[in-house]
């Protein structure tokens, strides 16, 4: 069927049909906070922009009447959200290579390669995770962010899960919110460590550098748990389990207990060196430009099957090779 070149104006407001109404009431934990902040702690499928775009198009009330992004919630008001249907994508699919863990017909897992950005940004339009997986399945260009429902920082390897469909989606961002999704890391850290601890301080956005994360009184709670697996001169090999999973969250905890993680462009301050370390070591130490941190394995329950499934990841090369330096210093 060909459609003509042009259609007549409908007189029924289409936009209106397509809306669907959300409703979510502010808690008293919230209050004092800006209302697109609030919104999008409830809703963690959805993007901070994308909550801002909605107040500034009228779609969201409160008591009938339209709100500004910046008003303070007081807690215990009833938000009207009328929410249009996802606009589509405007990245391009491209033929980056994946390395496909588990695949069905209801969700993907991928090992993440080092390097790689999840979502397109300014400066990094093309050549992301989300434009490798628009050519690996089209079908995800029907979906918010592709099907994306967790991120790793572009220089973290490891392990991701995409849904393929809305009602995956949904699931597995309700798993994320509810903690029955787990996803644990191995990491070089700064120091040596003796035992294990758990790390349970609030993150939030650094009051003076709003790129940064940090430690904050106005943050939102964040639990990392965190074990030693092998001891090194001058650094520890550590698995971190994430009880949350907020922006930045190992790296600002360990780096709040001073055992930043090593390679740390942000928070791990400037480069050290072992006492006594060898030149290979000083050299892959300084080629490093990355953070260590890998997510080694992720756990899951289904959602089609309902069936609790996990997978592990190798870490990459380069992790791999400082491990084994690190190691062998005497």
């Amino acid at each position: 069927m060909r459609w003509p070149a042009s259609l007549p104006e409908s007189p029924v407001p289409v936009k209106a049909e397509t809306l669907s109404l959300k409703e979510i009431t502010i808690t008293a934990e919230q209050a004092g906070r800006r209302l697109d902040q609030a919104l999008a702690e409830a809703m963690p499928g959805r993007t901070r922009a994308q909550i801002q775009q909605w107040i500034g198009d009228g779609h969201v009330r409160i008591g009938g009447r339209e709100v500004r992004k910046s008003q303070r919630v007081a807690g215990g008001e009833r938000v009207e959200i009328s929410i249009p249907p996802p606009r589509e994508l405007e990245d391009r699919p491209q033929p980056i290579p994946l390395e496909v863990v588990h695949e069905d017909e209801t969700i993907l897992v991928i090992n993440k390669p080092p390097g790689l950005v999840v979502h397109p940004g300014a400066g990094n339009r093309q050549g992301t995770l989300l434009n490798a997986l628009l050519h690996h399945a089209p079908v995800l260009a029907q979906l918010p962010r592709a099907g994306i429902v967790h991120r790793l920082d572009k220089n973290t390897s490891g392990l991701l899960v995409i849904a393929k469909t809305e009602a995956a989606r949904q699931h597995l961002i309700a798993q994320l919110k509810e903690r029955s999704m787990w996803r644990e890391y191995v990491t070089i850290a700064r120091g040596e460590l003796i035992t294990g601890r758990t790390i349970d301080a609030a993150i939030g956005r650094h009051a003076h550098d709003r790129k940064r994360m940090a430690v904050t009184e106005r943050g939102r709670p964040a639990i990392s748990h965190v074990r030693v697996l092998k001891k090194y001169r001058g650094f520890t090999l550590l698995q971190v389990r994430l009880e949350t999973g907020r922006t930045h969250q190992i790296r600002v905890h360990l780096a709040h207990v001073r055992h930043p993680v090593l390679g740390d462009p942000v928070y791990g301050g400037p480069l050290r060196f072992p006492v006594g370390a060898s030149a290979t070591l000083r050299t892959l130490m300084q080629d490093f430009r990355r953070q260590a941190l890998h997510a080694v394995k992720l756990g899951l329950v289904h959602p089609a099957t309902g069936v609790a499934m996990q997978w592990t990841a190798s870490v990459p090369k380069d992790m791999h090779e400082l491990m084994e330096a690190l190691a062998g210093e005497k």
